[in-house]
C-alpha cells in the first residue's frame, strides 16, 4: 500500500489573501488555465465536446456502478480500465477559438459542494503534469482550516509532493514507482515551451456517492492516479474510508512526511512501519497522533524501552506484532501493559526477560525469541506459542504455560529442555488444554502424562516416544489428531480411540506393528517405515487409504466399509493373501480403485468384487495367473506382467484390453459384455482363446503365431460385430479360419499381411463389405490371385490395398491399376517385378468378358484399339524401394483426377517421370540417384522432394516451372545443384515459400 500522492504537505499558516491569490489547483502559475468561478457560480465553459461521446463515457461509468450496487464482483482492473477510459476522453476535449485563461481562479467553499458537485466539472491537464500531481484532502472530518489550507496549495506544494512521493522508495529498491518520475517533466515545465498546457473541461453527472463505490474496489496505487483527474476525484479519492490501512513496510519515509500522514489521517486504524528508517520516532508519532489506532506492526530495526512505557496511552490497540527487533538495549526487562490488547506477536526478538501484563490477551507468540525469562500475568490468554525459544528453561517454560489456567493451545517445540514433569504440572494447571505441539522434545515421553481433554497432539522427532507412551496417549479419548514422525524409538503403535480422526506415521525406522480401531479415521500416513510388517485398520470413515514403499509389509487387515479408494505400490513383501482382504467379504465392500503396483512378490492373483472399478498391476513381473471376476471392472493396466501365462476374465465390465505386453501368455478366457477393443499384439504363444465379447468392434492379434483356426472360428461366431481384425504374422491361421470370416458381416479391414496366404477365394467370398486389404509379403500369392477384383467384380467396396513387398509380376500390377479404378490407396513398396508405371497408352477397351480373356490378353503391348479410359478414383499411390522401376509416365488421359500423392523415393533405378495430373499435391522423389528426366504438368502441387537426386538446375527449374502452386521444394544433397542458384529457383515459381539446401537449412 501507498499513499504518498495524498496531501502531504507542511501545514503552513497562510493570510486569507494569499489564500485567495494562490489557488491554482494543480497548475503552474504562470502558464496554466483555469475557469473562473464567482459568488458560487459556474462559469459557463466554451467547449468543443461531441454529446454523443460524452453520453456514451458517462453511461459505461454508471453501467459499471449500477452493477456493483446489484452484487456484482469487479474485478479492480476494470474499474481502472473505465477510469482510464474516462480520463482519456476528458482529454480529447478542446476549448473553443478565442477562449482566455487570464482570470484568476476562485475558490469553491463546501456550502456549495452539493450544486457543483453532484453535476461535477471534472479538469484534466497537459501531459507535463504526468503522475507527478498530489491529491488534497478534502476528507469528510476535516475542520474548515484544513480545506482552506488544502485549497491554497500552489505549485510550489505540487513540487513538495513530488519530492515527497520521490523519497517513498523501497530500501531494497525492488519496486518500481507506480508513476512517471516527473524531475525531467519539470526542467521542461521550467525552461521549454508551455504554450500546450491546457485545462480541460466537461461535465458529467457523477455523484460524490457514486465515486465513493467506484473507487471502494481500487487499491491506494490507483486512488492515486485516479486522484489526478479532477478536483472532485482528487477529493473523493482521499477520503479516509480508504485509508484507514496505512503500510509504509520498508519504506524510506521521513518523521515529517509520517507526521503529515498521521495528522491528515487521524483515524487509522491499521499501521505497518516495519523496516522503515528511525522506527523509534515513527512508532512514538504514531501512539501519540492515531488515537483510533487497533493493529500495530513494526520490526526489522531497534525498538526503545520507550514505546513499551508509551504503549498505554494507545488505548484502542488490540494487535501489536513486532517482528525481528531488538527491544530496549537487548539486556533490560521489557515490561508490556495494556489493559485492551488481545494479541501479541514478538517473532525473532532480541530481550534478555519480558513481562506481559495484559488482562484481556487471548493470544501469544513469542516464536524463535532469546528471551531467558517470561513472565506473563493474562489470565484469558488461550493460546501460547514458545516454539524454538531455545533459551527458555524447563522452569521458566512451565511457570509461563501454568500461569495461564485458560490455556486451550501450547507450541513449545524445538524447547528441548522440556520434561514429562513440566507437562504434567501443566495438565494438572491448565484443565483446558486442546492443543500440544511437543515436537523436537528429546525429554519428552509422555509415560506418566495424561491428557484428558487433548484434541491435537504433535510429536515430531521425540526420540522418547516409544511404545509404552501408547498407554499414555490413549487415555486421551478426545483426540483427533495425532503425528508421530521421525519417532525412531517408537516400535509399535495400538490405539482404540473413538474419535482419532488423523495420523502420521513418516520415517520410523523401528515400527513395526500398527492396530487402529477407531471408528471416525478418514486420514493415515505412513510412509517410509522400512520394518513395518503388519497393518489392522478398523475404521468406518477412511475412504482412501495410501501405503506406498512399505517393503516389507506383508501383513494387511482392513475393516473399513467406506473405503474406496488403496494404493500399495512399492510393497514388495506383499502376498496372495492381499486377495482375499480386497475381495467380496474381505473387509472392503465399498473398494473402487486397487494399485498394486511393483509388488514383485504377488505370483497368483484372484479377485472376486462387485465393486472394483480399476486396477493397477504394472511391474509385477513375478504374476503367472491372473483371475479376475469384477463386473464392474472398466480399468486394468497389466503393463510390464512379462510372465503372465493364463489370464481369465469373466465377467468384466472393461470396454478395452491391452494384453499385447504379456509374450508369455498362452491361455485366455474372456467374457466382456462392453468390450470394442482387444489387443493380443505380441502374444506370441498364445494357443487357447475364448473371447466372448458381443460388442467387440476391433481385435488386433498380429504375430500371435500359435492361434489356430478352431480358435478364430469360436471369435468370429461369439463377435459378430467386429470390424476390423489384425491377423499379421499369424500363419497357423489356414483358409478355414479365412472361411469363418464370414461370420463378421460388418467387417471392413483386414490384414493378412507376412503369412503363407496362397489363396484369396476365402476372403473374396467371406468378406463382401471389407474396405481395406493389406497383403505386404504375401509371397505365396500367385500373379492370378487378384483376378476376381476386376474380373468377377469381388470386393466392390475395396478401397485401400497393400500389395508391398509381393512378388506379383509387372502384367498382374498393370491390370489390377488399369482396371480397379474405384482403388483409392496403393502400395506397392518394394515390389522388385515391378519395372515400369507407364500409363502413356492407357486408352483401352476393357474385356466384355473379363473372366474368359487371359491375363495375359491385357498386357499394353496388346491393346490395339483405344478408347479412352474412364476416370479413376486413385488418390494415394505408394511406390517406394522398387528398385527396377525405371519410368513412371501418367498423362492426363490416364484419367487420374483424384491423384494427391505419388511416392517414388528410394527407387535407385527410376530415370523417367512424366506426370500431368491437376490435383497432385505431394510428390516424392527423394533418393532417386539416377533421375535424369522430370516433366510435371501439376498446377496444383505444393510439395515436391529431391533429395539427393543427379538433377541439374536447369532440369528441375523447368520441372517447376508449371508448378504454379509450388510452395515447398526439397533439393539437399543434389550434388549439380549450388545453393547459390536459389534466386533462380524462386523466379521460375514465383509461389514458392521455403526451400531446403545442404548449406541452408530453410532459404
Amino acid at each position: 500500500m501507498k499513499i504518498w500522492c495524498c496531501l502531504c504537505f507542511t501545514v503552513k499558516d497562510e493570510p486569507e489573501e494569499e489564500v485567495m491569490k494562490e489557488e491554482g489547483d494543480f497548475v503552474n502559475k504562470e502558464n496554466s488555465e483555469a475557469v473562473v468561478m464567482e459568488n458560487n457560480e459556474v462559469a459557463e465553459p466554451r467547449l468543443e465536446v461531441a454529446a454523443a461521446g460524452h453520453d456514451e463515457h458517462l453511461r459505461m461509468l454508471e453501467g459499471m456502478v449500477h452493477e456493483m450496487r446489484g452484487g456484482t464482483h469487479w474485478d479492480e482492473s476494470v474499474c481502472v480500465g473505465a477510469l482510464d477510459t474516462l480520463r482519456a476522453a476528458i482529454r480529447t476535449t478542446r476549448w473553443s477559438e478565442g477562449e482566455t485563461s487570464s482570470g484568476p481562479l476562485v475558490a469553491v467553499e463546501d456550502g456549495d459542494h452539493d450544486s457543483h458537485h453532484k453535476r461535477a466539472k471534472l479538469h484534466s491537464f497537459s501531459n507535463d503534469f504526468y503522475y507527478t500531481m498530489a491529491t488534497s484532502s478534502g476528507a469528510g472530518n476535516s475542520s474548515s482550516s484544513d480545506r482552506d489550507y488544502s485549497r491554497n496549495q500552489g505549485s510550489n506544494a505540487l513540487y513538495k509532493s513530488e519530492a515527497f512521493y520521490h523519497s517513498l522508495v523501497p530500501n531494497n529498491g525492488g519496486e518500481e514507482n507506480p508513476f512517471e518520475s516527473g524531475s525531467g517533466k519539470d526542467d521542461e515545465r521550467d525552461n521549454g515551451d508551455t504554450s500546450n498546457s491546457e485545462d480541460f473541461e466537461v461535465r458529467m453527472d457523477l455523484t460524490d456517492d457514486l465515486l465513493h463505490m467506484v473507487f471502494s474496489f481500487l487499491d491506494h496505487i490507483n486512488l492515486c492516479r485516479a486522484a489526478i483527474v479532477c478536483r472532485q476525484w482528487r477529493t473523493a479519492s482521499a477520503h479516509e474510508d480508504f485509508w484507514r490501512c496505512l503500510n509504509f513496510e520498508n519504506r524510506n519515509i521521513s518523521v515529517e512526511q509520517f507526521e503529515d500522514i498521521c495528522w491528515r489521517y487521524p483515524n487509522a486504524t491499521e499501521l505497518n512501519i516495519s523496516g522503515t528508517p528511525a522506527i523509534p520516532m515513527l512508532v512514538m508519532t504514531a501512539i501519540t497522533s492515531l488515537r483510533n489506532l487497533e493493529v500495530l506492526t513494526l520490526g526489522k530495526g531497534p525498538i526503545g524501552d520507550l514505546f513499551f512505557h508509551s504503549l498505554a496511552d494507545c488505548q484502542m490497540l488490540r494487535s501489536l506484532i513486532v517482528n525481528d527487533a531488538t527491544l530496549g538495549t537487548g539486556i533490560q526487562e521489557i515490561h508490556i501493559n495494556h489493559d485492551r490488547l488481545r494479541h501479541l506477536e514478538l517473532t525473532k526478538c532480541r530481550v534478555m526477560r519480558i513481562s506481559i501484563r495484559c488482562p484481556q490477551l487471548e493470544t501469544l507468540s513469542m516464536k524463535r525469541s532469546n528471551m531467558a525469562q517470561a513472565v506473563l500475568n493474562s489470565p484469558l490468554l488461550c493460546d501460547l506459542d514458545l516454539g524454538s525459544c531455545h533459551k527458555l528453561s524447563d522452569a521458566a517454560i512451565r511457570s509461563a504455560a501454568i500461569s495461564c489456567p485458560q490455556l486451550e493451545s501450547l507450541d513449545m517445540s524445538n524447547c528441548s529442555c522440556v520434561s514429562d514433569e513440566t507437562l504434567r504440572e501443566i495438565a494438572d494447571k491448565c484443565a483446558n488444554l486442546h492443543v500440544l505441539n511437543a515436537s523436537y522434545c528429546p525429554n519428552v515421553s509422555l509415560e506418566t502424562v495424561r491428557l484428558t481433554l487433548l484434541t491435537v497432539l504433535k510429536l515430531h522427532s521425540c526420540e522418547g516416544i516409544t511404545s509404552a507412551s501408547m498407554v499414555a496417549i490413549a487415555q486421551s479419548s478426545l483426540l483427533e489428531v495425532l503425528e508421530l514422525d521421525n519417532c525412531s524409538l517408537l516400535t509399535s503403535v495400538i490405539l482404540e480411540l473413538p474419535r482419532l480422526q488423523n495420523i502420521r506415521l513418516v520415517h520410523c525406522r523401528k515400527f513395526a506393528d500398527l492396530n487402529l480401531r477407531t471408528l471416525m479415521l478418514s486420514s493415515i500416513m505412513v510412509s517410509n517405515c522400512p520394518v513395518l510388517h503388519r497393518i489392522s485398520i478398523t475404521s468406518n470413515s477412511l475412504q482412501k487409504l495410501s501405503l506406498q514403499k512399505q517393503e516389507s509389509l506383508t501383513t494387511l487387515s482392513l475393516q473399513c466399509p467406506s473405503l474406496q479408494e488403496v494404493d500399495l505400490t512399492d510393497c514388495e513383501s506383499l502376498t496372495i493373501s492381499i486377495c482375499n482382504v480386497f475381495s467380496d467379504g474381505g473387509g472392503c465392500p465399498m473398494l473402487k480403485s486397487l494399485v498394486l503396483e511393483n509388488c514383485e512378490s504377488l505370483t497368483v492373483v484372484r479377485f472376486c468384487s462387485t465393486s472394483l472399478v480399476s486396477l493397477s498391476l504394472v511391474g509385477c513381473r513375478g504374476i503367472t495367473s491372473l483371475e479376475l471376476i469384477c463386473p464392474y471392472l472398466e480399468r486394468v493396466s497389466l503393463d510390464g506382467c512379462d510372465h503372465l501365462e493364463s489370464a481369465a476374465f469373466f465377467p468384466v465390465g472393461l470396454r478395452s484390453l491391452n494384453l499385447g505386453i504379456c509374450p508369455k501368455l498362452s491361455a485366455l478366457s474372456i467374457d466382456a459384455p462392453n468390450m470394442v477393443l482387444l489387443e493380443l499384439k505380441g502374444c506370441g504363444v498364445l494357443s487357447e482363446a475364448s473371447i466372448n465379447c458381443p460388442l467387440l468392434t476391433s481385435l488386433d492379434a498380429s504375430f500371435c503365431s500359435q492361434l489356430r483356426d478352431d480358435c478364430l472360428s469360436a471369435t468370429a461366431t461369439s463377435c459378430p460385430l467386429i470390424e476390423s481384425l489384425i491377423l499379421m504374422s499369424c500363419p497357423s491361421v489356414g483358409s478355414d479360419g479365412h472361411y469363418s470370416l464370414r461370420w463378421l458381416p460388418n467387417l471392413i479391414v483386414l490384414d493378412l499381411s507376412y503369412t503363407f496366404l496362397m489363396s484369396l477365394k476365402p476372403v473374396f467370398e467371406s468378406c463382401t463389405k471389407l474396405k481395406v486389404l493389406k497383403l505386404q509379403a504375401c509371397k505365396y500369392l500367385s500373379d492370378s490371385s487378384l483376378e476376381p477384383l476386376y474380373k468377377e467384380g469381388a470386393l466392390p467396396a475395396l478401397q485401400e490395398l497393400d500389395l508391398s513387398y509381393g512378388t506379383l509380376c509387372q502384367s498382374a500390377i498393370e491390370e489390377l491399376l488399369f482396371f480397379c479404378t474405384h482403388l483409392t490407396h496403393v502400395s506397392l513398396n518394394g515390389c522388385v517385378n515391378m519395372r515400369d508405371l507407364n500409363w502413356g497408352n492407357s486408352v483401352r477397351q476393357p474385356p466384355v468378358t473379363p473372366s474368359v480373356v487371359p491375363s495375359g490378353m491385357f498386357s499394353l503391348e496388346y491393346v490395339h484399339d483405344p478408347v479412352e479410359c474412364g476416370n479413376r478414383l486413385l488418390q494415394n499411390l505408394n511406390c517406394v524401394g522398387c528398385p527396377n522401376i525405371r519410368k513412371v509416365h501418367i498423362p492426363v488421359a490416364a484419367g487420374c483426377l483424384h491423384l494427391t500423392s505419388l511416392n517414388l523415393s528410394l527407387s535407385a533405378n527410376l530415370k523417367d517421370v512424366e506426370v500431368a495430373c491437376f490435383n497432385l499435391c505431394f510428390l516424392n522423389l527423394s533418393n532417386c540417384c539416377s533421375l535424369e528426366v522430370l516433366k510435371l504438368d501439376c498446377p496444383k502441387l505444393t510439395s515436391l522432394f529431391l533429395q539427393s537426386c543427379n538433377m541439374d538446375e536447369a532440369a528441375v527449374e523447368a520441372a517447376i516451372s508449371n508448378c504454379t502452386s509450388l510452395e515447398t521444394l526439397d533439393v539437399r544433397f543434389c550434388p549439380k545443384i549450388c545453393p547459390l542458384s536459389m534466386g533462380r529457383l524462386r523466379a521460375a515459381c514465383p509461389s514458392l515459400k521455403r526451400i531446403f539446401s545442404s548449406l541452408s537449412p530453410q532459404s
